[in-house]
């Protein structure tokens, strides 16, 4: 290479070329995931949980492979992809829909619970596919679903048709134990920050190598669902409140790291985006209209604001560890609602 690879984050050197090169020629019958797990043990390249960062090592490797610096063997096997044959949320599941109208306070006590790898998050996700206008599609890497459920009402908990697809157990059945209390009134999905993003990166003001190095540490709420027959006026900016000051505890978790910064987008179409407002989020500033790989300056989709929440004051400090915080600044300017 005339000149350095950066892959994921990280700057392949010379040196890096060498070693995995070395690596390969020490073991000739491995194959190319036991190659990648070498790579990542001998450059200690771990995520953020401790695991080995093996499959982006992989795809390292297959960009290496396919340039010519490095010599692949061939592949032994492909395993099925997972994501291509996921069957579709259940969505037959039996639900209370009956108005909801009554004031927040009589919801109390509101559960709100990470359903994220529990018997639970097939109904999330059945929830949303059903009600949410973009339905549902499956998130790619670091991910909380949350569901909310208010207590104490007369309304019967849900049960599906398909219990083994739903993972949710009727009342008085031996599984019981498998079922939570309460009445669904709404999900919020959280995933891994968007690339790049100008008015959240300006605001933060982190370079670009920071970035890609930090970006793990932001959480972007992807979908928010108060079911369509639940009308609880200040239900919505509770629930964003309540989820702030959980997220991070849950997300370390899960993944070994806490997130300092929520964000999301508001389709300037169909919604104004008041709740956020109202549970204190920032207006940053619009998209531009182009998606990531749009090669030209044409506007091909809709503008959306993009809001902000930092999780503490010093959210710049913790997301701009490796070099020096950037002075405060404020956001654009705040929409009209």
């Amino acid at each position: 290479m005339n000149e350095p690879l950066c892959h994921r984050g990280r700057t392949i050197s010379a040196d890096d070329l060498a070693s995995i090169r070395q690596i390969i020629a020490q073991n000739p019958q491995a194959s190319r995931r036991q190659l990648s797990v070498l790579v990542c043990q001998a450059w200690d390249w771990r995520q953020a949980n401790g695991a080995w960062r093996d499959m982006v090592c992989r795809s390292l490797m297959l960009v290496l492979h396919r340039a010519g610096h490095i010599e692949l063997p061939p592949k032994k096997f492909s395993p099925p992809n997972p994501l291509a044959q996921r069957a579709k949320p259940a969505t037959d599941f039996l639900l209370d829909q009956s108005p909801l109208r009554d004031p927040l306070r009589t919801l109390q006590p509101l559960v709100i619970r990470q359903v994220r790898r529990t018997g639970e998050e097939s109904l999330f996700n059945g929830l949303i596919a059903r009600f949410h206008y973009l339905g549902y599609t499956q998130p790619v890497g670091e991910q909380l679903k949350y569901l909310v459920c208010a207590q104490d009402l007369s309304a019967v908990p849900p049960t599906c048709a398909d219990l083994s697809a739903c993972g949710h157990a009727q009342a008085g059945t031996a599984d019981r134990g498998t079922a939570q209390a309460g009445r669904p009134v709404a999900c919020l999905a959280w995933s891994s920050g968007p690339w790049h993003m100008g008015p959240r990166d300006r605001f933060i003001g982190w370079s670009p190598a920071v970035r890609r190095r930090r970006l793990h540490l932001l959480a972007y709420n992807t979908r928010f669902l108060i079911l369509p027959w639940v009308n609880v006026p200040h239900l919505a900016s509770h629930i964003l409140g309540r989820i702030a000051r959980q997220l991070s505890a849950d997300w370390e978790r899960l993944y070994g790291h806490p997130v300092h910064y929520l964000e999301t987008f508001v389709d300037r179409e169909r919604f104004k985006g008041t709740c956020y407002r109202a549970a204190n989020w920032l207006y940053l500033g619009q998209t531009t209209g182009r998606g990531i790989k749009e090669k030209t300056l044409k506007v091909t989709r809709s503008f959306k604001d993009v809001l902000g929440y930092p999780l503490s004051k010093d959210f710049r400090a913790k997301l701009c560890a490796c070099e020096e915080a950037p002075a405060c600044s404020r956001p654009e300017g705040r929409a009209g609602r």
